[in-house]
């Protein structure tokens, strides 16, 4: 026997069965509405008094009413959802989470697509067409595809738009977001040369991201024209123990030690000041010390460590602002956006105190970086 409901709510169901599902006529009923008042109310149209919405809408929320998404899909031709992947690691699908920079571009996008109507659905690395091709998905968001990432391949022969950095302009179909790498690494290195460095090492991943090779083409490039030693490493696996093992070899692998180090391969910035004091180096006496990091730690070193940041919340903004330009106002050219980085000059890389001001406010605002 179904028991009657309380004051003010909906139905109670019976033992071991689902509760019926919230109709906008009881919400109506209860409210003392008719179902066209409620129905505009909650869709924020009409010409109604605050007082009636509020109850429209005060009233729906307390009974845990929920309009029915499956019809209202159909009726606009799209499922509101989209694919997520992180192509860069998809060796080990998971472990993106793991990286400050990601875990917080993964939220970001989450949260910035949720604000206009859209649910993320997070894809493992590396997923077989098999894994998500019965998915209603309206996109896919690539983050960092390593070179002929085979699932853009797949999304593009399957005509779901791609959302991911340059090294899709000029497919079908694909829209990027993406930075000015080659800016951000000059503009990190002119900073060491201005604090007197002569022997930058770079710690770069052994990836074929487009943004990882930029970097490093960057960093050949810099050096080459000022006429100093070009010293890099690259750091095997992500995670903290293969970076900082790729740092020690970078501080002890030459003749000659270097003295600065721009770690672009992301690990814990008290761990990489650990590294450099265990080889004997004073920061920033002896080694200036600069690193890619969205990593709150940096700011709480001695020294503080000096950050060139992604800006991971601004690429999630700007990638569905994108998104929705093209699935919902028909924008049908290809095309991308390049979004700013912000080098955070600190401490740790800074010899000469008079020229810091000037190093950081030259480096802020207008700088350049990676991609969803």
């Amino acid at each position: 026997m179904t028991e009657a409901s309380g004051p003010g709510g909906p139905p109670s169901p019976q033992a071991g069965r689902p509760a019926p599902r919230v109709r906008l006529v009881d919400v109506a009923r209860e409210a003392g509405l008719s179902k066209t008042t409620v129905s505009a109310a909650l869709n924020d149209t009409g010409r109604l008094s605050p007082e009636v919405r509020e109850r429209a809408r005060e009233t729906a929320r307390r009974m845990g009413y929920r309009p029915n998404a499956t019809a209202r899909h159909l009726r606009a031709g799209r499922a509101r959802l989209i694919g997520y992947v992180v192509g860069e690691l998809a060796d080990a699908p998971w472990t993106f989470l793991e990286s400050p920079y990601f875990a917080r571009l993964t939220g970001a996008t989450a949260a910035s697509a949720l604000g206009r109507g859209y649910a993320m659905v997070l894809l493992p690395a590396g997923s077989l067409q098999s894994e998500w091709a019965a998915l209603p998905l309206d996109a896919v968001v690539v983050a960092d595809p390593v070179a002929d990432d085979r699932i853009v391949e797949d999304l593009v022969a399957a005509r779901i738009p791609v959302f991911s950095d340059r090294s899709v302009e000029g497919l079908p179909e694909a829209h990027w977001v993406d930075v000015d790498a080659t800016a951000a690494v000059h503009r990190t290195l002119d900073h060491f040369a201005a604090q007197g460095a002569r022997r930058p090492a770079l710690v770069v991943p052994d990836s074929t991201t487009r943004f990882h090779r930029e970097v490093f083409a960057a960093h050949h490039d810099w050096c080459a024209a000022h006429g100093l030693p070009e010293l890099s490493v690259r750091a095997a696996e992500p995670g903290n123990g293969p970076v900082v093992r790729a740092v020690e070899t970078a501080l002890t692998a030459g003749p000659e030690r270097p003295d600065a180090l721009f770690v672009v391969a992301e690990a814990s910035p008290p761990l990489l000041l650990e590294a450099a004091r265990r080889h004997g180096y004073d920061v920033p006496g002896d080694l200036l010390l600069a690193c890619v990091s969205e990593d709150e730690t940096a700011l709480h070193t001695q020294p503080p460590v000096t950050t060139l940041s992604l800006r991971p919340d601004a690429v999630a903004e700007a990638g569905i602002e994108l998104l929705v330009a093209v699935l919902e106002h028909g924008q049908r050219e290809t095309g991308g956006v390049l979004v700013p980085v912000r080098l955070d000059v600190r401490a740790s890389s800074v010899r000469n105190p008079g020229t810091s001001g000037a190093a950081a406010r030259s480096q802020s605002p207008n700088t350049s970086a990676p991609p969803t």
